[in-house]
């Protein structure tokens, strides 16, 4: 498949004269363009409804993460967490993803098999305590698998199979059966490209997610190796190896054949592209994802990747901008990371109740 690349479109476009254009299939308006020698600029936007509020994609699910390997812990209790889903459900959040259900040693919930194999029992079983707020304000609950921290040491997607055999068939079993908001599963495993087994590794997790419950959902929300694709405890905040619009759509185009039959949506993660290459990056993954008749879904971060303290709250209008970016490209749901560290209005960021805020006025909520 040829991608879109609007930039080649521009410049052809200028060479036959054109200079104010017309994208209707990105749903951009008219684009205004300049000419700088041979290349076409864009200058401006004008967007066909001619202004900013109830253009975006209403964010309608979050992750919850409470094995955080990057933020930190709120410490909250079932009071804080029952405020907390209160006001997700007063936004119209009406999907709660675990984001996994464990982290190397520390795991959400009394698991005996992870237990035995060394993990730390929790003070409290938060698999339980999620699954009866999400019956409470009639929301459905996805499933995040346990991450044993070997992927991230090895880049090797297959170690994480064998403990997720096992954690599949117990929290089925222990969880499954007894909650009807049990909806879905996570395959939580992040990739960017072909990474060595991840083909294999998804299409087992998801299969087997879908034998023991009856064909649930399954849905995975990998992240694009763009310039702001950086190690989190580095120092930098862009890279100059990015990868093209080209190399991603033919890899992703293969991962989506090898893994479409057991995996139902893709959520990718949308911090690590620029914001002038959202169009671009949208089109080509809701284009495979139709072809593979997957759901296309975006992972909205609520956190900023453009500062040098990792990780806060993100201004509003960059959130504004991916989200209307996603409505554009036709997405078909736009969930988050995450709402309760970066966009609850009790959140230890003050920042994040103020984006609470403007979100609400935006939406006319």
């Amino acid at each position: 498949m040829k991608s879109y690349d609007r930039r080649d479109f521009l410049i052809k476009a200028s060479l036959s004269g054109v200079t104010a254009l017309a994208i209707p299939s990105l749903g951009l308006g008219n684009i205004r363009t300049k000419d700088v020698g041979n290349i076409v600029e864009p200058v401006s936007i004008e967007h066909p409804s001619g202004g900013l509020n109830n253009e975006g994609l209403c964010i309608t699910g979050t992750f919850l993460d409470e094995i955080s390997m990057d933020i930190p812990h709120q410490n909250w209790g079932e009071k804080e967490w029952d405020n907390d889903f209160r006001n997700m459900k007063a936004i119209g959040i009406d999907t709660v993803i675990m984001i996994r259900s464990g982290y190397r040693k520390f795991i959400t919930y009394p698991s005996k098999y992870l237990i035995q194999k060394g993990c730390y029992r929790p003070s409290m079983d938060l698999l339980d305590l999620f699954l009866r707020l999400a019956e409470k304000y009639n929301m459905k609950f996805f499933f995040g698998l346990y991450d044993s921290g070997k992927y991230w040491d090895t880049g090797d997607l297959t170690w994480e199979m064998e403990d997720n055999k096992w954690v599949i068939d117990e929290v089925w079993k222990q969880y499954g059966e007894k909650y009807k908001s049990f909806k879905g599963w996570y395959i939580s495993a992040e990739i960017s490209r072909k990474t060595k087994g991840a083909i294999g590794a998804f299409h087992e997790l998801g299969k087997q997610c879908k034998a023991v419950s009856g064909g649930l959902p399954t849905f995975i929300s990998p992240w694009i190796d763009g310039k702001k694709a950086v190690e989190a405890a580095s120092g930098n905040l862009t890279k100059t190896n990015a990868i093209s619009i080209q190399e991603h759509e033919k890899e992703w185009d293969e991962i989506f054949d090898g893994i479409h039959d057991v995996v139902d949506a893709c959520a990718f993660q949308d911090g690590h592209i620029d914001y002038d290459e959202l169009d671009a990056f949208f089109t080509v993954n809701k284009k495979l994802a139709d072809k593979y008749g997957m759901k296309c879904w975006t992972n909205a971060e609520t956190f900023d990747r453009d500062m040098p303290i990792r990780f806060l709250p993100i201004k509003f209008d960059k959130l504004r901008l991916k989200l209307e970016a996603a409505k554009r490209a036709g997405y078909d749901k736009a969930i988050t990371f995450e709402f309760s560290h970066f966009m609850s209005p009790q959140s230890a960021y003050m920042q994040a109740g103020h984006l609470y805020n403007r979100y609400k006025e935006y939406f006319n909520l």
